[in-house]
């Protein structure tokens, strides 16, 4: 590889640097007026997009539910994926939860917290 494309790559891959350090996933999952989608980076340095379902806080973690915007092999396009924030690093991450058991409670909550949120309606008496 030559030199001037040597240069460039370690420039871009600083400014990513860079973008990744001045990302903090709490300050954007936790912000309501952000509508964007969140773009995370797999483990092969690909960059997925997601829309934020929801944020439920249980037991000290923090929990998103987040649904894919970019296909991924194994999700179907009306399916999203329970993330907890690990706040443990030196930057908090997102971590895919991968207790099925807790997944599926997760999204139970959610269910629950969109039933509750539903007006009530009253039947009238004749």
């Amino acid at each position: 590889m030559d030199k001037n494309k040597s240069s460039k790559l370690e420039k871009i891959s600083k400014e990513v640097e860079v973008e990744q350090e001045q990302f903090d996933v709490l300050d954007v999952l936790l912000d309501k007026e952000n509508h964007e989608p969140i773009v995370l980076e797999n483990d092969k340095g690909e960059r997925l997009s997601f829309e934020q379902i929801a944020v439920i806080p249980r037991d000290d973690v923090l929990y998103a539910i987040l649904k894919p915007i970019d296909k991924i092999p194994g999700i179907a396009d009306d399916e999203a994926v329970v993330f907890w924030v690990d706040e443990s690093a030196s930057t908090n991450a997102l971590r895919v939860c991968e207790d099925e058991k807790l997944a599926i409670s997760i999204f139970e909550e959610y269910y629950d917290m969109l039933e509750e949120s539903k007006p009530k309606t009253t039947k009238k008496s004749k």
